[in-house]
């Protein structure tokens, strides 16, 4: 009987130490077949992103997909230090994040996935800046307006004596990067004494509770709140034009018209959850980003992205 026991007993502390090796080999392998799928960067991706994962877990519950809004810029520091599987992007990536990308050995690929038209913002109250140069716009914002242009007036005299209240996306926003490129002709260079935050939300709520504001942030935001807010047509010389889904994709409503993207991971594309998501996210881009008041590719860019996307699996074997 005793042994019995004894051989009983070993068993037991075989099947036990089995079954911790299985799940520490487990663990190890975690990582590549997580079921989690973590992305970050920019607040006008999101909304697209978001919508395209809200119907990708509908089909694939069993793979959590998290999103975080830390802007462009600080979405592609985290995508650097191998943090983040997918990057929303509203501009293309840097010369300098490349470079960190490369130091970290950190490989990925780029798909466009809509076009966004920044939006020129005003309160419903002011029933004087029905439209704005892109001179006066570049007046108003770059760094040597700051403590000097303060005043409506001093943008056009009939305009109020009243002083500017000034909103934007924060200096790591993509969006951020673009308007000043584009407006001011430096990326990144702007006054610094406006409301700034990377959630668009604030700053809608910021001009939509202030009759002497100007702001700018996504189209997608604006339309989301138009009735808290007035556009402003940004004329460049041909005319004051609108932000449309017509005047976005014909590229009319010009300098303020972009394309935005995600930027993929090639590691994280050797897991099946990655690649799924993926794909899923370029077949239903185009009607997903209507959905959410972005401006969808033509249907044949949507398959040359795809296309693009698995000659990139084939060619790294993935």
């Amino acid at each position: 009987m005793k042994a019995i026991n004894i051989l009983i007993s070993i068993s037991i502390i075989g099947l036990l130490m089995s079954c911790g090796g299985s799940s520490q080999k487990n663990n190890e392998q975690g990582n590549n077949m997580s079921g989690d799928i973590k992305i970050d960067g920019s607040s006008t991706v999101y909304p697209i992103t978001e919508a395209v994962a809200e119907e990708f877990r509908e089909i694939e519950p069993d793979i959590r997909v998290t999103i975080g809004v830390s802007g462009t810029g600080g979405g592609f520091k985290k995508f650097a230090r191998n943090e983040t599987d997918i990057s929303n992007a509203s501009r293309p990536i840097k010369d300098i994040e490349k470079e960190t990308c490369e130091e970290h050995a950190i490989h990925y690929h780029s798909i466009t996935i809509a076009y966004d038209g920044l939006a020129v913002v005003i309160n419903p109250e002011n029933t004087w800046a029905e439209s704005i140069t892109v001179e006066e716009l570049k007046k108003i914002w770059e760094p040597s307006a700051q403590n000097k242009i303060t005043h409506w007036n001093q943008i056009r005299p009939e305009w109020p004596n009243e002083e500017i209240h000034l909103f934007g996306p924060g200096i790591a926003s993509g969006t951020y990067d673009y308007f000043t490129e584009a407006i001011v002709g430096k990326s990144g260079s702007s006054r610094g004494d406006f409301t700034a935050s990377e959630d668009d939300n604030v700053l809608v709520q910021g001009v939509a509770t202030d009759k002497y504001s100007l702001g700018f942030f996504g189209l997608a935001y604006f339309e989301e709140n138009s009735k808290k807010l007035k556009l402003v047509a940004v004329d460049n010389g041909n005319g004051p034009v609108k932000p449309t889904a017509e005047t976005v994709s014909n590229n009319s409503y010009d300098p303020l018209s972009r394309p935005i993207f995600i930027y993929v991971n090639q590691k994280s594309c050797e897991r099946e959850e990655v690649q799924k998501f993926v794909k899923f996210y370029i077949k239903n881009a185009g009607s997903l980003t209507k959905d959410v008041g972005y401006v969808a590719l033509p249907t044949e860019k949507y398959d040359t992205e795809y296309k693009k996307f698995i000659s990139f699996l084939e060619t790294h074997k993935l």
